[in-house]
């Protein structure tokens, strides 16, 4: 992990790795630069740039105010200013995906291309309730080893998964203190995300990415996106790459067959 520093001073962390198109990877809303290690050994000549947002991973813990998609699309443009890429395809999961689609509203002349893991401009709100529940608690288990049991039984939608899957998503995601295991970012996140925010219509960031590359992968078994919206996303771009992938909720880990197949169509599309 590298680190800079962004526009108002937040040390960032970050990762560099490869050559040939630059990847600008952006993670899940609580997760970090770890979401990609399943699709790393799979891809060919590109080049990863993989951000760990403020108040995630790696990176310092900032105002609770700049838990923000507008910010974090700041610091993602300050990422690619500090390593003096011009142009970069976007690979954004959940969060990530609406980060990608701000920056083709603001910033479109940065962007070669988007892929959108399982995300949308509409979500279900029962997905994000199941979110509420959760974020900004450290989960009760007393090991990681306990956590990933807990998890393999409680992720709804995800079939035919190995424990070792598991396992690996508990360690890269939460801390095991020795006196407990904790989460691996600002619980403060919680306070921005629960509050109750106006209904914005978000199809128009998704119509700013009108003459990019553009992909989608869908979990078949999504919480937070539905059938009904990737149709409407599909028919809005025809010329849209997507994969559906079964046995996966939200998100998929994008080391399945469908997913490599989309995102290598994708980054071919996009070179």
């Amino acid at each position: 992990m590298q680190k800079f520093q962004t526009f108002d001073g937040t040390e960032l962390a970050y990762r560099d790795s490869g050559t040939g198109l630059p990847v600008l990877c952006l993670a899940g809303l609580t997760r970090n630069t770890t979401d990609f290690d399943y699709l790393a050994p799979h891809l060919g000549e590109v080049r990863m740039v993989c951000l760990d947002y403020r108040g995630r991973g790696a990176s310092a813990w900032a105002d609770p105010e700049t838990y923000t998609v507008p910010t974090e699309a700041r610091d993602a443009i300050c990422l690619l200013d500090h390593l003096g890429i011009e142009r970069a395809a976007i690979l954004g999961t959940s969060r990530g995906g609406l980060i990608a689609m701000t920056l083709a509203a603001t910033v479109k002349d940065r962007l070669i291309g988007v892929c959108l893991n399982d995300i949308g401009p509409e979500l279900i709100p029962g997905g994000l309730d199941q979110i509420r529940e959760y974020i900004g608690k450290n989960p009760v288990a007393n090991s990681i080893e306990a956590l990933a049991m807990a998890r393999a039984r409680m992720m709804q939608g995800f079939d035919n998964v190995p424990d070792s899957r598991w396992l690996e998503e508990a360690q890269k995601h939460y801390i095991d203190t020795g006196s407990g295991i904790t989460i691996n970012y600002d619980p403060q996140l919680a306070q921005i995300f629960n509050r109750p925010s106006p209904d914005y219509d978000l199809w128009p960031l998704f119509d700013a990415m009108e003459g990019l590359p553009l992909s989608l992968i869908w979990g078949a078994n999504s919480n937070l996106l539905s059938e009904e919206t990737t149709e409407k996303m599909r028919a809005r771009r025809p010329d849209m790459g997507f994969a559906k992938v079964p046995d996966r909720g939200h998100i998929p880990f994008l080391d399945e067959p469908e997913a490599l197949s989309a995102i290598r169509d994708w980054i071919a599309r996009c070179s």
